[in-house]
């Protein structure tokens, strides 16, 4: 009898050991779909970001995978939306932060979690070890580039009407940064540096606000495109020129189609790449396991206004 129990017990064993075996080696898509919390800018905030959004539904809008979604321009808001996916159980966190800061916090809850994070887009300001990978702009590298053709014009002297971005954000940081040292060493002046935070009309109020002031400029440098319509919006209803052999130079941000056409009829003189094509790359790393790098940088460049050519635009324009 005594051997029985003990061969009963010696079996429970090796099945209670085979099932918690069997658990430890389970990956999310063994038991359902892999479950992901995406979070991002809203699209409407610029047609890069409706480019991104869109890039993110098409390589996750599967049934291999179940995403919820949440967008804000608002860190606070990203900041809560990320607690409560870690509090739904989601397996990865995909995230673009509207601000740099903030994030550590939450980002050591999720890894206590066991939940994976990605950053996309945007760098934020934490520790490599609260994330897997990040998949990112060098926003530093297209200021740096940027600034560089301006200063390759040669002009008699620099005015700059400079709009930004949404102020902390990685984008207006790096494309800011260049053009503040400009600024500090005198070889540029700054006529006007005010935030649009994206904003197409409010671009347009700063530039107006600058025109009725009678202040000289001859640079509008808009940290996206939408900001430099806006921008250009006024000049236009100013009555003053601009693009190639007009009195200012227009700088934009993200090369959407419509903006590079602008370039190619000479009416914008320069427009700095920004790719929104990271999910394909964050989609293979959950899927093999496989993560190459730490940090994955876009590979982007600038376009210049007479040398663009409609190849350009084909290849390398955001949506129509």
């Amino acid at each position: 009898m005594k051997k029985i129990i003990a061969c009963a017990m010696a079996l429970a064993l090796a099945g209670s050991l085979f099932i918690s075996c069997n658990k430890k080696a389970a990956s999310p898509a063994a038991n359902g779909p892999i479950k992901i919390g995406i979070i991002n800018n809203p699209p409407s905030e610029s047609g890069y970001r409706a480019a991104n959004v869109k890039d993110f539904e098409s390589v996750f809008g599967n049934a291999k995978y179940d995403v919820k979604t949440f967008y804000s321009l608002k860190n606070d808001e990203q900041l809560n939306a990320a607690s409560q996916f870690i509090t739904d159980g989601v397996d990865y966190i995909l995230l673009s932060a509207a601000a740099t800061d903030g994030w550590e916090a939450v980002l050591k809850k999720a890894q206590k979690a066991g939940i994976k994070v990605f950053l996309f887009d945007r760098m934020i300001n934490v520790k490599e070890e609260y994330y897997e990978a990040a998949v990112v702009s060098d926003m530093a590298k297209e200021g740096d580039t940027a600034v560089a053709w301006l200063i390759s014009q040669n002009l008699p002297e620099y005015n700059v009407v400079h709009i930004q971005g949404a102020m902390g954000s990685d984008a207006q940081i790096g494309r800011t940064g260049a053009l503040d040292a400009e600024f500090a060493s005198g070889r540029m002046k700054k006529v006007v540096q005010q935030t649009a935070t994206w904003d197409e009309a409010e671009a347009k109020k700063i530039v107006e606000s600058v025109i009725n002031s009678k202040e000289d400029f001859n640079v509008i440098y808009a940290e996206n495109d939408g900001m430099a319509k806006g921008a250009v919006a006024a000049l236009d209803e100013a009555g003053i020129t601009h693009g190639v052999d007009g009195k200012v130079i227009v700088m934009g941000f993200d090369c959407n189609k419509w903006a590079l056409r602008e370039l190619l009829a000479k009416s914008w003189n320069y427009d700095g790449q920004c790719s929104p094509f990271q999910a394909a790359v964050i989609e293979k790393m959950i899927s093999t396991g496989n993560v190459p790098s730490k940090k994955i940088i876009s590979d982007e460049k600038g376009f210049d206004a007479k040398t663009i050519t409609q190849a350009d635009i084909d290849k390398y324009g955001l949506g129509d």
